[in-house]
């Protein structure tokens, strides 16, 4: 009996060649997927600096127009919590695509132990991994396994947009301390602190989230102790 007759009895009877079409099939729609949701994300980033930019310039006209007045204070408030409403949507679906990213890396790697299971020859030569499971995730993240999870995380568009909502928070929790009549020393204290509580209060909660991933997820071909 051939080799491909004995996978063939191994897996129900369905040839080797049918198993790889189909599991490659499901690699390409998952790649596609991916790229969809990728540049998804990154036209809602470019429309929130967009409208951002806009709006921003658009109440410095207006205040040069009123001579900076309590009426542009007021006006620049209520553009602010609209821009910051829309960054908060903006952050939202970052999220939401970056945890789908994983989803879809952590399902390639699936797929790629599938490939190794028809033939174990090709494990040396596959980069990205074969394992479904965290360590298998980061490591088909970045191949070559130098690059600490900070400068992943640091360098993402989540922490991006992040940042970008806790300064148009500090902002806008300035500027109604400032509508309330207080000065400039408290606003900016207030400001800081506000941003700085978001920055913080969503770096938790974004930590929270990735743990419970792997918290809840049950790998099939999990990365072995000794990292083969």
């Amino acid at each position: 009996m051939s080799i491909e007759d004995g996978a063939s009895h191994q897996h129900g009877g369905v040839p080797a060649s049918v198993r790889a079409q189909l599991l490659a099939t499901e690699h390409w729609g998952l790649l596609a997927s991916r790229s969809t949701a990728q540049a998804e994300v990154l036209t809602r980033i470019s429309m929130f600096l967009t409208f951002t930019s806009a709006s921003v310039v658009s109440v410095a006209l207006v205040g040069q127009a009123t001579g900076f007045s309590d009426a542009f204070v007021l006006l620049a408030v209520v553009v602010l919590f609209i821009d910051a409403a829309v960054g908060l949507l903006t952050q939202l679906r970052v999220n939401n695509v970056a945890h789908e990213d994983l989803m879809y890396v952590t399902a390639m790697n699936r797929l790629r132990a599938a490939y190794v299971d028809l033939d174990p020859g090709v494990a040396p030569y596959l980069m990205a991994s074969h394992h479904d499971d965290e360590a298998g995730s980061v490591q088909t993240y970045y191949f070559f396994g130098n690059r600490g999870s900070f400068s992943h995380v640091a360098g993402s568009s989540m922490i991006f947009m992040t940042t970008a909502n806790a300064a148009l928070i500090a902002i806008l929790a300035g500027l109604l301390v400032t509508l309330a009549g207080a000065g400039t020393a408290p606003a900016a204290v207030t400001g800081a602190v506000c941003g700085a509580a978001f920055l913080a209060a969503s770096a938790v909660r974004g930590y929270r989230s990735y743990r419970d991933v792997w918290r809840r997820f049950t790998p099939l071909s999990p990365t072995p102790p000794s990292g083969d």
